[in-house]
């Protein structure tokens, strides 16, 4: 990730997800010293030694993660972040203390285009039903981005996106 496009006032999350399982600590510790010194919040999904090792902000628990063994690290310097596709999940996630819960899918993805997804209206149905703060995620794009002002959220997450056009994306939200 290349953290230039981002400015300082911006208020960015990052979550680190890594799939091979080799971690290569020095260079994330050189990225989290990156991203204090440019205030992003810094969080690492479903592994809880390294999310302390290198004193990132909190931890993001994948939607297949149900365990609920995460509840003892919450703290307020320590969030919790979830991802979730359905009212159960959602459910879930609040008994795992998650602060801040990501709904997926709300508009169609190319990747997966036979996947359904929520929508705006029934993304704010769940927004409003649920107390805790919902954040939509998938299938966000430089075509829907004037759609996020009819939902029910003051934050959105977005990742292919960034991936293919980080500064067409960076200019259009800043």
């Amino acid at each position: 990730v290349d953290l230039r496009y981002i400015k300082k006032r911006s208020k960015f999350i990052i979550i680190y997800r890594n799939l091979n399982r080799i971690e290569n600590i020095n260079h994330l510790k050189k990225f989290r010293k990156i991203c204090k010194a440019k205030n992003i919040q810094f969080y690492v999904a479903n592994n809880i030694k390294l999310a302390i090792g290198l004193k990132s902000n909190g931890i993001y628990l994948s939607a297949n993660n149900k365990s609920l063994s995460y509840l003892k690290f919450k703290s307020k310097k320590f969030n919790i972040l979830g991802s979730a596709h359905n009212i159960r999940e959602i459910t879930l996630k609040k008994k795992q203390g998650c602060e801040h819960i990501f709904l997926s899918r709300l508009f169609k993805v190319t990747y997966k285009p036979n996947l359904n997804y929520l929508g705006v209206n029934r993304f704010n149905i769940c927004a409003i039903n649920n107390f805790k703060r919902i954040i939509p995620l998938g299938g966000i794009n430089l075509n829907n981005l004037n759609k996020q002002k009819n939902i029910i959220s003051d934050s959105f997450a977005i990742l292919s996106e960034v991936k293919k056009k980080p500064a067409k994306i960076f200019s259009r939200l800043f």
